[in-house]
């Protein structure tokens, strides 16, 4: 098995001991989770769940523009809220970013994510499909 590192800097630099994404044998790309942290600043944008789910869709978009993939090339998400009462504002920005075909998914709500925010997403693509 081959893999490679996926990493673009219009997408926020990992915070840990980790990588955007994973390219695994030239078939499978793992995203790691992605919260709304601005690319350029560093900083977490504030607001509410539309505005930081924008944001994350934002930065995965452009991990899988730098891995030759859209959205359309994504096959699971799991979406991970801090309160799962701002799920509708959540899906509903989900759903202007997965237009058609949209992915499986799974949505969680968690006691707490990196640095405060609302939402975090993860995501598995297929390449060259």
């Amino acid at each position: 098995m081959s893999k490679s590192i996926v990493l673009t800097k219009e997408a926020p630099a990992p915070i840990g001991p980790y990588n955007q994404a994973i390219l695994a044998s030239g078939t499978f790309l793992f995203i790691a989770g992605q919260i709304p942290i601005d690319s350029h600043s560093g900083q977490v944008v504030q607001g509410d769940i539309k505005i930081q789910t924008k944001l994350v869709l934002k930065n995965l978009q452009a991990i899988l523009e730098k891995a030759g993939c859209t959205p359309q090339h994504v096959i699971k998400t799991t979406v991970f809220l801090k309160d799962i009462n701002e799920f509708a504002g959540m899906n509903e920005v989900y759903a202007e970013f997965f237009k058609t075909e949209p992915p499986a998914r799974s949505t969680v709500e968690v006691a707490r994510l990196p640095r405060d925010v609302k939402v975090e997403i993860e995501a598995i693509a297929i390449v060259n499909s």
